[in-house]
């Protein structure tokens, strides 16, 4: 058998919606059986318990923390920890004096050292470094190259800063070996990288030379006063480095662009660097005091987007990349303390909203069966396709993107539920206006989907407009209320598309539907459908003279101007006779 072209868009729209259910099930297996995921949502702060981190300031003697470093401190480590997700983290401090960071379950190495990392980036020139440096900056995609012996001193002979000439005037710039003097050379002489985190080169000061050392210790340097501060960086990003002839290695990098003042600075420096010879041609990237990577200048960096290269990993890359694109703390940070902490909530909320739900979804289908008999079964189905769709996401967005669903998130789920319920009233609402002008229920089905999807489709956009809204404006558990709002508007628009629409379609073709059965809630005469054509109107069975009155009226508004005219002519034949 033929089928129609209807049938036809209704099957292919079907096998979508369940192409789309078949990936979100394997993408979510993929993720228990290979990153550590599981088969329902994470659970946020107020549900499940989690980690209290406790992070004091790191401050010098006669130091003190003002309440505006600590407000600047509390939004950058709320955008760092976003960064990895909605995890409904909480963020606040302790005592006008410490920072106390609250997370959902038990977290990781990385957001540990995103949360607590100052990340204070610092571009120093070297002037003297124990051992040489084997890595390049130029143009992002420079090749990265092996050591040059030409270039940096050997292994085997070891840079002597006191062969330089003891300093006879002040430094010209910071690439002058003139701030190597000889207090200087004695304390680099006998400086221990072990002792980096006790001697505070996190917090030395940017206009005079520092000693400190590569992050695993391998090379000590004497770098110049800070050239280029991390202030000045506008982005950062993590990704694969490209060689100079464009093929993608396996080496992960960091990228950066300056502001348009770092960009003036940065080659204002690779140009003074690149003419100059020995480790004096390396430039230092220090974060948090230690040297991450101090490249060889190949060339000069002109269009402010240098890369860092160095032992990075995926992770560490991208934690880099996150704590550079929202700033440097105003001052360092250490874990105090670290404790396990119990729901707000707990199991007991959940429930309760779960509870709700369910008894929001048996009113919604009670009232559909009662207004729309057996198409409260359509609606009802629908419901379950879209709580099926919107559990599925929200798995796969937990072991993903770090999402936690919370009590609020919960209530946006619930909320949904008259969302989506919307939609099939207004479809239906269309249809039965169709068959009241007199079309059949195939025909009502079409053109009631036409009239429909605009106004469904101006509902959702607005709703998941005010979902962006209160989520880019809102913190905390507000945001995880607007996400799930906007997840089920989308959901909405997926259902009654690939669903709702191609089960009326084909339920309008069966004998039960399309004749008008009573139960249907699509019958022609329970619906007052009297309209015949030609602004001609049949009066139902039973009908009082007052209704009929009603529906010649209504025939007569309902008239096109041809047809008006033609009534009148037949009028006037009349009287003729």
């Amino acid at each position: 058998m033929v089928r129609s072209t209807p049938e036809r868009k209704a099957i292919r729209s079907l096998v979508w919606l369940l192409v789309i259910i078949i990936a979100l099930i394997a993408a979510n297996g993929a993720s228990v059986l290979f990153n550590n995921g599981q088969w329902t949502p994470k659970l946020a702060l107020d549900l499940e318990g989690g980690t209290q981190i406790t992070l004091s300031p790191q401050l010098s003697s006669g130091e003190s923390v003002t309440p505006e470093q600590l407000e600047r401190a509390v939004a950058i480590i709320r955008q760092r920890v976003d960064a990895s997700g909605v995890s409904e983290a909480e963020i606040n401090t302790q005592g006008n004096q410490n920072i106390v960071v609250s997370i959902p379950g038990e977290p990781d190495e990385a957001t540990r050292e995103r949360i607590s990392s100052s990340a204070k980036l610092e571009f120093r020139p070297v002037l003297a470094a124990d051992l040489p440096s084997a890595s390049t900056i130029g143009e992002e995609g420079a090749e990265e190259s092996g050591t040059d012996p030409s270039a940096s001193p050997s292994a085997e002979a070891p840079t002597d800063p006191s062969a330089a000439p003891s300093p006879t005037a002040s430094p010209t710039d910071a690439s002058d070996l003139a701030w190597i003097t000889p207090e200087l050379q004695e304390q680099f002489d006998s400086f221990d990288c072990a002792t980096l985190a006790q001697v505070g080169a996190n917090v030395a000061p940017s206009d005079e030379p520092l000693i400190t050392c590569e992050q695993d210790g391998s090379i000590k340097y004497i770098l110049g006063p800070v050239e280029v501060a991390g202030e000045r960086i506008a982005d950062a990003r993590a990704g694969l480095i490209t060689s100079s002839t464009g093929v993608t290695t396996n080496e992960w990098g960091v990228f950066m662009e300056f502001d348009a003042e770092g960009t003036a600075q940065f080659r204002a420096v690779t140009e003074r660097l690149v003419a100059l010879s020995g480790v004096q041609n390396q430039f230092a990237i220090v974060l948090d005091g230690s040297v991450i990577s101090a490249p060889r200048t190949i060339s000069a960096i002109t269009d402010g987007r240098p890369q860092i290269s160095g032992n990075f990993t995926e992770e560490s890359a991208l934690t880099l990349a996150d704590q550079l694109k929202f700033g440097a703390l105003p001052i360092g940070f250490e874990i105090q303390s670290s404790e396990n902490i119990s729901a707000t909530l707990g199991v007991s909320q959940l429930q309760s909203g779960i509870i709700a739900g369910i008894i929001g979804l048996i009113l919604v289908g009670l009232y559909a069966f009662v207004q729309y008999r057996a198409l409260g079964g359509v609606v009802l189905a629908s419901l379950i396709v879209a709580a099926v769709l919107t559990y599925l996401i929200i798995t796969y967005l937990s072991n993903q993107q770090g999402f936690r669903l919370s009590l609020a998130g919960v209530a946006g789920l619930v909320i949904s539920i008259g969302v989506i319920a919307d939609s099939f009233i207004v479809y239906f609402e269309r249809i039965r206006d169709e068959l009241r002008d007199g079309r059949s229920v195939d025909g009502a089905v079409e053109a009631g989907w036409k009239r429909a999807w605009r106004t469904i489709l101006i509902s959702d956009v607005i709703n998941f407009l005010a979902a962006i809204v209160l989520f880019v404006l809102a913190v905390g558990n507000v945001r995880g209320f607007a996400f799930t709002l906007g997840i089920t508007t989308i959901v909405d628009i997926i259902v009654v598309a690939l669903f709702t629409h191609p089960m009326m379609q084909l339920l309008g073709r069966t004998r039960f539907f399309g004749g008008g059965h009573p139960l249907s809630g699509l019958d022609p005469k329970a619906l007052g459908a009297v309209y015949r054509g030609r602004a001609q109107f049949r009066a139902p069975v039973g009908v009082t003279s007052t209704k009929v009155a009603s529906s010649s009226r209504e025939a007569q508004r309902r008239q096109t101007i041809a047809e008006r005219k033609a009534a009148e002519a037949a009028g006037e034949g009349k009287d003729a006779r």
